[in-house]
């Protein structure tokens, strides 16, 4: 009951019987460092398997969006992190569900990321963003970061 849904549009309709769907938060981190952004590769048995993304995950219940990025960096890299802001929020429809991403500028205050609980871990400069395959849902924002000067 406390779960905001919206009505489907016709392309997004996960079942014959279901005319709801939720949305989903997603939380990630655009981390920089020597005007190189950090990029991680996704998992061979998730969702999305082996695509680039920026570091982070899904919003569990009760959280708070700082503390589920927290969350997910410690797990996913080693490291703590000191959130800025918001940066962008951009909302994609998938085939089976919606997502609603919320990226956060960051810093790293300590360690050094490992791929923990990713495949792989890059630095890259903005203007490499181009080489790697990301999920539909990150286009703005590559398109965003590939134009900035930063």
């Amino acid at each position: 009951m406390g779960t905001i849904q919206r009505p489907v549009r016709p392309h997004c309709l996960i079942s014959p019987i279901s005319s709801l769907e939720v949305v989903i938060d997603v939380v990630a981190a655009v981390i920089r460092r020597d005007g190189k952004i950090l990029i991680t590769q996704r998992l061979d048995d998730v969702d999305l398997a082996r695509l680039w993304e920026f570091p982070g995950g899904k919003v569990e219940a009760g959280e708070s969006f700082e503390v589920a990025l927290q969350r997910e960096i410690l797990e996913e890299l080693g490291v703590e992190i000191r959130i800025h802001e918001e940066f962008f929020t951009t909302e994609h429809d998938y085939i089976t569900k919606s997502v609603r991403l919320h990226f956060y500028v960051c810093t790293i205050l300590r360690g050094e990321p490992a791929p923990l609980a990713v495949a792989d871990l890059r630095w890259i400069r903005p203007d490499e963003l181009w080489n790697f395959e990301f999920p539909p849902a990150d286009a703005d924002l590559i398109a965003r970061l590939a134009r900035d000067v930063h």
